[in-house]
């Protein structure tokens, strides 16, 4: 298996948020995902805690201690809140996203060479704190060039076009391009990372087509599933599409 999967534990926040229960509870989630076969777990802790709140970042930092072979990735707009959470979480990864405060999911990725001032030295400061630093980007391949200028280590593909595409005649245009922005990338030494709107549906044909996906990160389908299937028979479903 040469794609990993991160799974997004948001959305079992959103629901734990709900009420003053503490259930479900995202540590043990993630702890069953990991149980599972599940590589990584990913987090988007936004300023407004709407989901995942800033305890969730450190009680998920001191579980994945214990899992020494798997990764923690933040997800987070770097000039909010996420670069707050580098020094005590201790992330293997960071993924910049361009999100604004009070957005609703993400949407699109940086732009360059609009954006290329103010991420450089964010991404060296995260780099300088031990973090792989991960761009959210659209999958344009001439773009990828300025991800690689700031100093990212990898480019996560903003995939929902994909999703909305798949089972259209004009998917295997859409997948055309993501494989050649995932090309264009991996020429100038970036590593490639996918996600968004990806499910158990969708998933087998992405990662067959767009050569080199070293990660996916799957949180609103996969949780969704979960709640049908168990975290186990969900995490081994995905695990199966990405063999």
């Amino acid at each position: 298996m040469n794609t990993a999967l991160s799974v997004n534990l948001n959305k079992v926040a959103l629901l734990r948020n709900s009420r003053h229960l503490g259930i479900p509870s995202v540590v043990r989630a993630a702890e069953l995902c990991l149980q599972a076969g599940a590589h990584g777990i990913t987090v988007h802790p936004r300023p407004d805690e709407r989901h995942i709140r800033a305890a969730d970042v450190a009680d998920l930092a001191d579980l994945m201690r214990d899992w020494p072979d798997r990764e923690f990735n933040i997800e987070g707009n770097p000039v909010h809140n996420l670069m707050g959470f580098l020094p005590k979480a201790r992330p293997h990864q960071v993924t910049f996203v361009p999100d604004s405060e009070g957005q609703f999911t993400s949407d699109h990725g940086w732009s360059f060479p609009a954006d290329a001032d103010r991420l450089r030295p964010l991404v060296r400061a995260a780099q300088d704190a031990g973090a792989r630093v991960s761009l959210f980007m659209d999958a344009d391949p001439a773009a990828m060039s300025g991800a690689k200028a700031v100093g990212a280590d990898r480019v996560e593909l903003y995939t929902e076009p994909y999703a909305q595409a798949h089972g259209s005649p004009s998917v295997a245009a859409v997948l055309a391009q993501f494989d050649q922005a995932a090309a264009s990338a991996q020429t100038l030494g970036l590593g490639i990372n996918a996600g968004h709107d990806l499910n158990r549906y969708n998933l087998r044909d992405f990662v067959q087509t767009v050569q080199g996906v070293q990660e996916v990160s799957i949180g609103h389908a996969l949780i969704a599933d979960a709640l049908e299937l168990g975290y186990r028979a969900t995490i081994e479903a995905y695990l199966a599409c990405l063999r």
